[in-house]
């Protein structure tokens, strides 16, 4: 009897382990004609599609898996790539039954059969459309004549929020310790409650930043990669290191390095994270930020802390290799040094023979043939004297060239009749003497006007010249000041070095 008893338990708790697992998500949708409907879930900033139903009857959707879902929010997409509506799946909703009717009343008569937290959150998500709603019926109706009209709608709008504020709040503490709960937080705004009063009688805003800051992320789990999967941390994120934190590149370092040890190593949210910043950081249009994009390299690309992030191994090599190459050139790092040739000088090096060779070992041949004399005639970057140097590459064809030299010109001379004392180091990146000498006489252009004419710099590749033109500024001791900037911008930007020993 023992015998038979542990064989029926054991029988009964293999039953019961193999009916835990894969997943069946049916939703019964009146006057649905879709022949066909997708899972779809959110994974940091993608929509990604995870199942496909071609067998709906009667408005009848099953989708069904053999392993169990990731928890996260996933939505229903119809035939035409339309997010019907939202729902979540954890540990306790693996088999779901949903029901609807198509049409107006879509979401508003969206249920879930056999989940009371799962109808918890869409009553949720209507109390937010409702509030929504609302309060636009009541800014289409309210005429703005007076101040006191538009005191009336700030005041209406503050009570609406508050209002969610309150709902979200109260969900999250009956919910505690739920996955969707976990994903209100994520979405919520952290903001000081009693705002205490500064030393001159007004609201304390430092106080106010400082606890936004430090309670942004609060109770936010970096190590459950469920957490990525909802379509709020990308937005949280980019506000964050928008809008919140100090816009510096040495501030940015240190939060994604914080952030980054709030992961576990290598989990989908640490590898997604350090991919995102990544790129951000390499393709900033901020100037300067290319610090942070060098920073991730030094600190996880050649440390291997980024294997396993790129399907393709090539890929993190590049990116060293591209960091690497930026670093000479960083904002704050001493410019790389340069002996170019006077655009006076090539008939002389033309007559030398650089102009005929045709190859790298014609071209040593005759620099050393000629090198007493070359030497002589070098212009170096690090012997110009000038309390600021100007330092541009361009080429006489180049169309953007043409609309920017003039402007550089203009604010040259600008600076000249300031008493600034200001050098233009002027480097043609191409050989055509001629052409180069052309321009110079009919234009005036009262640069240091160089060269590279005894091929000796590799200045493209040097300051990453890989468009024209590249403007940058250099304090007196050749300092990088600022970097591919446009030439209008030259004078601000020395007036702010003037205004400010900081930068």
């Amino acid at each position: 009897m023992k015998k038979l008893l542990a064989v029926f338990i054991f029988c009964y708790a293999s039953f019961y382990a193999n009916a835990q697992k894969g997943y069946e998500i049916t939703i019964d949708l009146k006057n649905c004609n879709d022949t066909l409907a997708y899972l779809t879930f959110y994974r940091f900033d993608k929509t990604l599609i995870k199942d496909t139903c071609t067998t709906i009857k009667n408005g009848r959707i099953v989708f069904k898996g053999k392993d169990k879902l990731d928890k996260g929010i996933y939505s229903l997409v119809s035939q035409q790539k339309t997010i019907l509506f939202d729902f979540f799946i954890d540990d306790e909703t693996q088999k779901l039954e949903l029901k609807s009717e198509m049409g107006a009343n879509l979401n508003k008569d969206l249920t879930a059969v056999n989940s009371a937290r799962e109808n918890d959150f869409f009553k949720y998500l209507k109390f937010l459309g409702d509030q929504n709603r609302t309060f636009f019926e009541y800014k289409q109706k309210t005429v703005l004549a007076t101040k006191n009209d538009s005191l009336a709608l700030t005041k209406k709008q503050k009570a609406l929020e508050q209002s969610i504020v309150d709902y979200e709040e109260n969900f999250i503490t009956q919910h505690k310790g739920s996955y969707i709960a976990d994903v209100i937080n994520l979405k919520t705004e952290k903001e000081l409650k009693n705002v205490p009063n500064a030393s001159n009688g007004r609201p304390d805003s430092i106080a106010v930043y400082k606890y936004y800051k430090e309670n942004f992320w609060r109770n936010v789990d970096f190590k459950d990669d469920a957490m990525m999967r909802n379509p709020f941390l990308f937005s949280k994120l980019k506000t964050y290191f928008d809008k919140v934190i100090i816009t510096h590149p040495d501030s940015v370092s240190v939060e994604i390095d914080r952030m980054l040890l709030k992961t576990k190593p290598e989990s989908l949210m640490y590898k997604l994270l350090l991919a995102h910043f990544t790129y951000t950081y390499e393709t900033s249009k901020i100037m300067g930020f290319d610090k942070v994009f060098v920073h991730i390299s030094d600190k996880y690309f050649k440390t291997g802390k980024a294997n396993g992030i790129y399907d393709d191994a090539d890929v993190v090599q590049r990116i060293i290799k591209r960091a690497d190459k930026l670093k000479p050139l960083l904002v704050g790092a001493k410019a790389p040094d340069l002996s170019m040739i006077r655009a006076e000088d090539f008939p002389k090096f033309k007559a030398m023979g650089f102009e005929d060779a045709k190859n790298s070992d014609e071209m040593t041949k005759v620099f050393y043939k000629n090198v007493n004399e070359v030497n002589k005639m070098f212009v170096k970057l690090s012997e110009v004297k000038a309390e600021y140097t100007i330092l541009v590459f361009w080429d006489v064809d180049c169309g953007h060239c043409q609309k920017e030299i003039p402007v550089l010109v203009k604010a040259y001379q600008e600076l000249l009749q300031e008493k600034k004392d200001v050098k233009v180091y002027s480097v043609y990146t191409l050989h055509e003497g001629e052409k180069y000498l052309k321009y110079i006489a009919d234009n005036k252009l009262p640069f240091i006007n160089l060269y590279d004419g005894a091929h000796y710099n590799n200045a493209i590749e040097k300051y990453d010249v890989y468009s024209t033109p590249v403007i940058y500024v250099l304090d007196k001791n050749k300092v990088i000041k600022a970097k591919r900037i446009d030439a209008a911008n030259v004078k601000t930007i020395i007036k702010a070095i003037e205004t400010d020993p900081r930068l």
